[in-house]
């Protein structure tokens, strides 16, 4: 079997050599390339399984030669774009016209390699399969039916212009899908602002969100830089009262005023939010105002947490590891079957954000390049937490008893509490014999006497 034609585009002589020898070294065919005439000679003379294409060089940039060569049809072969300064714009229009990944510099040689290969392999399969995966900066992760729905979901949004409160549990990839709905959206070359809520002050929202004019001297807010693009706020519940006041006020009316200035000014970004899963309690505690919620709720979207599309586990794991690997020049390693398999039976308390910092730290540790099951144990058992929920706890990781007494515990408690804490109705509702029951309450330390009067 003939090996594979790689051509490598790129200005700078020292990274063609590199590339060349690596890619030689492992078997591949090498052809490099300087700029763009050269490697439009080099396509017009020989057909290539792969070409590596730098993006800033002089003369035609590497964006300007793949809409070239993409514009005849479908790409003859996978594209992977190189680039010290990658950005959400270049990542959405290399996407636009085929680019199958990207590769930052300064490059990983294992990453690199891990790359190539994942290309020339997917260009080997049914049509379609090689164009089939959004660069790694923009598209959220998964197979999944959730997954599925979900993106469908945020593109279809991304056609419009109204607000768009995203809900879920910290860590379950809110802001990612707000990015992703600027990236899809008419915007997406417009600014894309992101509002900490939690950096405002009663003192300081004004001048912040609306901007600031003393004279000549202009200081833009968050809303005016956002300008004919998209601002995302962050997390709604962390929001003081004056900024929630402010951002209603704009949102209803459409314009806003400089803080010292005279003029209105039209709102021209599109909103969107995240808040937390839980925000109807802060609602009804008066920390959230209802009013602004419901200004931001025009289109709404539930981004699920990581236990509840676990069959994406694998290859989120497979994504970060990538993403690492090129991003911060960590060694490159592979998760084993049963180590993955027991990440997928994990409940991620805290979710996708969770399962980067996991990839992050076990590559760090520079041990084999397979991830082991015992690895994988150390590093869940060292950031167990036993006060969360039953549904976030990690009973796997438990014996058999201690994994049952706590499943009870749970279970009972809820189910005290849906009874208003009578024991009676509780041992009907669980089927239990009242006596039997009192004893197990005492046994698992469940306090039955606060709950209520603990009679029928």
């Amino acid at each position: 079997m003939s090996a594979s034609h790689v051509l490598v585009v790129d200005d700078e002589a020292d990274i063609r050599a590199l590339i060349d020898e690596i890619l030689s070294e492992e078997g591949y065919d090498v052809t490099v390339a300087g700029d763009a005439g050269e490697a439009r000679a080099a396509r017009g003379d020989n057909r290539f399984d792969l070409v590596l294409l730098d993006i800033w060089m002089p003369g035609t940039d590497g964006i300007s030669l793949l809409r070239e060569w993409s514009e005849p049809g479908d790409l003859d072969c996978p594209v992977v774009m190189m680039s010290g300064h990658g950005t959400v714009d270049t990542a959405v229009e290399a996407t636009r016209l085929g680019a199958f990944d990207f590769v930052e510099k300064p490059l990983s040689l294992a990453k690199l390699l891990h790359t190539v290969e994942r290309a020339i392999d997917a260009s080997k399969k049914p049509a379609g399969s090689a164009r089939s995966m959004l660069p790694s900066l923009l598209a959220p992760i998964g197979r999944s039916a959730v997954m599925k729905d979900l993106r469908e979901k945020v593109q279809h949004f991304s056609t419009n212009d109204l607000p768009v409160l995203f809900r879920g549990e910290p860590g379950s990839g809110r802001s990612a899908f707000c990015r992703y709905i600027h990236s899809m959206s008419s915007r997406a070359d417009a600014p894309l602002v992101t509002l900490l809520a939690a950096s405002l002050t009663d003192s300081n929202a004004e001048e912040q969100l609306l901007g600031s004019e003393d004279g000549g001297d202009v200081h833009s807010g968050y809303f005016e830089r956002a300008k004919n693009g998209t601002l995302i706020i962050d997390e709604l519940t962390d929001l003081c009262p004056q900024a929630q006041k402010l951002i209603m006020s704009v949102l209803e009316q459409g314009e806003f005023v400089r803080s010292g200035g005279q003029q209105p000014i039209k709102l021209q970004a599109r909103v969107l939010a995240t808040v937390n899963a839980d925000y109807d309690k802060a609602m009804a505690e008066g920390r959230l105002r209802r009013e602004l919620v419901s200004c931001l709720n025009s289109l709404s979207i539930k981004v699920p947490p990581l236990r509840d599309y676990a069959e994406d586990v694998p290859e989120l794991l497979n994504y970060y590891v990538d993403k690492l690997v090129d991003a911060e020049n960590l060694p490159f390693r592979r998760f084993s079957v049963a180590a993955q398999n027991r990440l997928r039976n994990y409940p991620w308390p805290d979710n996708v954000r969770e399962l980067k910092s996991l990839v992050r730290r076990l590559l760090i540790s520079n041990a084999a390049e397979e991830i082991s099951l015992e690895e994988v144990e150390g590093e869940i058992s060292a950031t167990s937490v036993s006060d969360e929920p039953l549904v976030k706890q990690d009973l796997l990781s438990l014996p058999l008893r201690e994994a049952r007494e706590q499943f009870e515990r749970a279970y009972l408690q809820q189910q005290l509490a849906l009874c208003d804490g009578k024991v009676g109705k509780l041992a009907q509702r669980v089927g239990m014999e009242r006596t039997h029951l009192y004893r197990k309450l005492r046994s698992l330390g469940v306090d039955f006497k606060s709950a209520g009067s603990g009679g029928d």
